[in-house]
């Protein structure tokens, strides 16, 4: 899941302030231009994976053109992957039961494989996930 959005920097007395008009309660700071880049890129992905964990509806960017700008603000879009986010931050192995005919099992048991492996594989493969 791929997101860019558009993100109003304030300049502030020491480094930016930083809030996406788009998204609810989605702001941060940095101490100069890279890192508030940085901190926005995350703050997005965390909030937009809240968004998709909880089923809230996903909101459309604004334009930019349509912004109202102060004037010592700027915008810039910031992209985020909240797939990449999850990997990250939600690594946790869980386990799973399932079920396949005995003759499958007994084969690729045989053969040494790793079902969890396959099953991590066939389901990156299947939602399309790199």
């Amino acid at each position: 899941m791929k997101y860019i959005y558009p993100a109003v920097f304030t300049a502030e007395e020491k480094g930016f302030s930083i809030n996406f008009p788009d998204i609810e309660s989605c702001y941060t700071c940095g101490d100069d231009l890279l890192d508030g880049h940085d901190m926005a890129e995350d703050v997005l992905a965390l909030t937009l994976y809240d968004y998709e964990v909880e089923g809230r509806d996903i909101p459309a960017p604004t334009e930019i053109r349509d912004l109202d700008l102060g004037a010592n603000e700027f915008v810039t879009f910031i992209a985020c992957d909240t797939i990449k986010y999850r990997k990250l931050k939600s690594s946790k192995a869980v386990k799973k039961t399932l079920t396949i005919p005995q003759w499958l099992n007994e084969m690729a048991a045989a053969k040494g494989l790793n079902f969890s492996q396959i099953l991590q594989e066939a389901l990156t493969e299947r939602l399309n996930i790199i």
